[in-house]
């Protein structure tokens, strides 16, 4: 566990030099080139990303999957499309070289990404790139990064969310990861294992053996570690584990059911639910002495809880009310508020990052949904739907969820896929995030931190 994970981390780790340059920066964005969503389908925006140059060998290899990359990230948020590279006039032998702007316009192009990548010894590239206004006539954003040649992918990412930023005024979601339970086997002796990727599917690790059963990992959004439910020789137990070190640390074991651990928004705590003589509360851990706090007291079935991101409510389903429900609640327990009242039942409610918004799970008619809504209940919208959908997780820029889908079962009964897709809060571009397994359970990391 120690070796792969010190391997995996060396894999991401690079010395970032960031250079932006005051004459690269516009302090006026083209109007056309800002794209505002708020709802419905957005017309993409299209984009020129021609392969970064460099030097002979493997340089111009890397230079052609970092623009290739790019591109997967940019299109597959659906904000942008690519014009096909057969259509180019030929871009810039350099990004430090101004585009002959007249060349691109009758393309359609609103702008154009061109890039370099240089070999700095054995180990080592700088990478550098420019993001061009077609319409406006100057660049946008310039950066140059010298990093470890292994990390050209994450560098890609890094860029392609700086672009996002700069073209749509949000923030990007493109240099994170997924962590999540890779399933595999007979449904009545599923093997379920926590593994890792990228955001986009690629650098997939397994964390655990599949000598244990996992459930529910959950990121901390103040460091690169992860929360989970395992059933150790039928004790469920919640674990902490530490990315950067590979190490996993006990943080209880108790007698009851224990349900969707979940860090509080400034990572000193965790909230879950717990079972005890048949009745499920919540409780708050505290992660610095272990303090165990409980926060409802009813004889109903409480779980699912999530902080709000100012730590200040939390939100939870429940089934006080006659059938599964979503409720809210301040932060010590008190002022329970039930803000779902649709048809059918709710549940795993997840808050969105920025605070506007609530993920949830939704069953109705035997059929399940994925959908968003207002913290006070309102403004309900149903986004993706199946046989069985659950596990609602947001990317950090509150623009996109991904969840898990489970076709329905075979004529045999037993065998049944899980998988993961990803959907923009539009309601469009469901995508399917392809696992070397069956996947279920995601969660989404904050953006990895340099």
């Amino acid at each position: 566990m120690g070796y792969f994970l010190k391997s995996y981390l060396h894999f991401f780790a690079f010395k970032v030099l960031i250079l932006f340059y005051p004459f690269l920066i516009s302090n006026v964005f083209a109007d056309d080139l800002r794209i505002k969503i708020n709802s419905g389908q957005v017309e993409p925006l299209p984009l020129a990303i021609a392969d970064f140059t460099g030097e002979e060998g493997k340089a111009n290899e890397i230079g052609r999957q970092i623009a290739e990359v790019i591109s997967n990230n940019l299109v597959g948020s659906g904000q942008f499309k690519s014009v096909e590279s057969a259509a180019f006039i030929a871009p810039p032998t350099s990004p430090s070289v101004r585009p002959n702007f007249t060349d691109w316009t009758p393309l359609g192009i609103k702008a154009l990404i061109t890039g370099s990548v240089k070999s700095i010894n054995e180990q080592q590239i700088e990478v550098e790139f420019r993001l061009w206004d077609i319409i406006a006539e100057t660049d946008l954003i310039g950066l140059r990064l010298s990093v470890d040649s292994q990390a050209w992918r994450r560098v890609a990412h890094i860029i392609s969310d700086e672009i996002f930023e700069r073209l749509s005024g949000d923030s990007g979601y493109f240099d994170t990861r997924i962590v999540y339970v890779a399933e595999s086997g007979p449904q009545n002796k599923r093997l379920k294992r926590l593994a890792i990727m990228d955001q986009d599917g690629e650098n997939h690790q397994y964390l655990t053996d599949g000598s244990f059963l996992v459930l529910t990992p959950r990121f901390s959004p103040t460091t690169q570690e992860i929360t989970y439910l395992a059933y150790f020789k039928n004790e469920p137990r919640v674990y902490i584990f530490n990315l950067e070190t590979g190490e996993q640390e006990l943080l209880g074991s108790f007698p009851g059911m224990t349900f969707a651990p979940r860090f509080s928004p400034f990572g000193d705590k965790i909230i879950m639910s717990l079972a005890e003589k048949g009745v499920t509360d919540i409780y708050t851990m505290n992660l610095n002495n272990q303090e165990v706090i409980r926060l409802t007291n009813s004889p109903s079935i409480d779980t699912s809880p999530s902080f709000s991101p100012n730590g200040k409510k939390i939100i939870f389903n429940s089934d006080r009310g006659g059938s599964q429900q979503i409720y809210i609640m301040d932060a010590n327990g008190r002022n329970v508020k039930r803000i779902s009242f649709g048809k059918g039942r709710y549940a795993t409610p997840v808050w969105a990052p920025k605070g506007e918004l609530i993920a949830f799970t939704k069953m109705l008619k035997n059929k399940f949904y994925i959908g968003i809504m207002s913290p006070d209940g309102s403004g309900e919208r149903l986004l993706a739907k199946g046989y069985l959908v659950e596990g609602p997780t947001w990317a950090p820029n509150g623009r996109v969820l991904m969840y898990f889908k489970q076709q329905a079962p075979i004529d045999d009964g037993k065998s049944s896929s899980v998988n993961l897709y990803k959907i923009d809060i539009t309601g469009f571009r469901e995508t399917r995030i392809i696992t070397p397994s069956d996947g279920s359970d995601p969660a989404w990391s904050p953006l990895i931190p340099n």
